[in-house]
């Protein structure tokens, strides 16, 4: 198994740097060969700008999508994207870590979404047939992910009838959105809650909850997500009226 750990944590003493420092040593023992992105250690650019697409930007003016795929096609992209993309082709699993900050992800992992995941590479793929391949099909079909989530707010706040929401919905945006959007499978989140104020024995449960999920990485069940072109969704990708009758929101999504 070939795993790409993203971690995006400006303080590697953090929890959420020891849960990483943890899970590193778990796959490797394991047998993984493991590549990692510390996008705070690596000052990773979170701007998209013309200097990361060559030639094939420009000179008065920025056109992101049409650009990055010419930019991707040609091969003039900068050397941190493609060193990622490099990354991403190599890797069958994806670990996504953060802190949960502002109910989203911080500045630098949201950059590195926007600059890694260009046109032609994550988006913007056709099918033979001509539609467009998202939502369970893609350039990352066949790869899974994981989430895993450090969070201040303490775990019944993020429950159903939580203040600060359910996580699931939370994370929508990058499970569905994103890597689902991409063609990944996504398996379900881990989250550790009440993460700035940890105590010896709630760190010892998290370390063996984070094993025992490594451990079943390639076996879990991923979150069963409808895909766009498998019939559920009508010609305007609208759910299909007869699937979840009177239900709406993130979850009639879910098979």
């Amino acid at each position: 198994m070939n795993v790409l750990w993203i971690f995006a944590h400006p303080e590697p003493r953090s929890l959420g740097g020891a849960l990483r420092d943890e899970g590193l040593r778990t796959l490797r023992a394991q047998g993984a060969n493991v590549r990692e992105s510390d996008l705070y250690a690596m000052k990773w650019k979170a701007v998209v700008d013309a200097d990361d697409f060559g030639s094939a930007a420009p000179s008065d003016r920025l056109i992101v999508g049409s650009t990055s795929k010419h930019a991707f096609e040609t091969g003039e992209l900068s050397d941190d994207i493609r060193a990622e993309h490099e990354k991403l082709d190599w890797a069958d699993t994806v670990i996504v870590q953060f802190p949960l900050w502002w109910y989203g992800m911080p500045a630098i992992l949201k950059g590195w979404f926007d600059r890694v995941f260009v046109k032609g590479f994550t988006y913007g793929v056709r099918r033979p047939d001509g539609k467009t391949s998202r939502y369970g099909e893609g350039a990352l079909a066949g790869k899974r992910a994981m989430v895993l989530l450090t969070a201040g707010a303490p775990e019944a706040t993020v429950g159903p009838r939580g203040v600060n929401g359910e996580i699931d919905d939370l994370l929508f945006p990058l499970q569905h959105g994103t890597l689902w959007y991409a063609g990944m499978s996504v398996l379900p989140p881990l989250t550790i809650c009440g993460a700035d104020r940890v105590s010896p024995e709630q760190y010892d449960d998290a370390v063996a909850t984070l094993h025992g999920r490594l451990r079943t990485l390639s076996t879990r069940d991923p979150i069963p997500f409808r895909s766009q072109n498998g019939g559920d969704y009508d010609e305007h990708l609208v759910l299909r009226a007869e699937l979840a009758p009177g239900r709406s929101g993130n979850g009639v999504h879910l098979l």
